[in-house]
């Protein structure tokens, strides 16, 4: 099992925060993986709600990684799975309240399987930017 995690304070309420993170459709503001991102099933901040994206892949390839919402608890926990492309890990953001601000940790995890498996070193590298990506997400809501 590989594990990745991340913590940041930004200064929004709780409620901010997991209202702009459950809406899959602002990760372009903060992801920079992302290259196309659309809601394909469901309602935005609903269980259920599937977000079909395109990835920047290896040698500049798309690669799909569509993913479902699993968990909504407004405002303290959304988790994910994702559903399409060569990996499927989980991620998890959880909330809370830190003084006026709040606190963000986004932990991803995966297991890599078969030849999956010889790409450990590239995926720990894809896991360890996806969840510092936190860092871009308290820049663009603190500005």
């Amino acid at each position: 099992m590989l594990h990745d995690e991340s913590t940041v304070t930004i200064d929004r309420t709780p409620e901010d925060v997991y209202d702009y993170l459950v809406d899959g459709l602002n990760g372009m503001t903060w992801r920079q993986g992302i290259r196309s991102i659309a809601l394909r099933a469901g309602t935005v901040g609903a269980v259920g709600a599937e977000y079909a994206q395109e990835l920047a892949g290896p040698g500049g390839r798309s690669i799909p990684g569509d993913y479902r919402v699993t968990v909504a608890d407004r405002p303290d926990r959304i988790q994910f799975e994702v559903i399409a492309g060569p990996l499927h890990p989980k991620g998890t953001y959880a909330i809370s309240a830190d003084g006026s601000g709040s606190r963000v940790t986004f932990a991803l995890d995966a297991q890599p399987a078969g030849i999956m498996r010889l790409m450990s070193g590239t995926i720990r590298k894809t896991m360890a930017s996806e969840v510092g990506s936190l860092a871009t997400l308290k820049q663009v809501l603190e500005s």
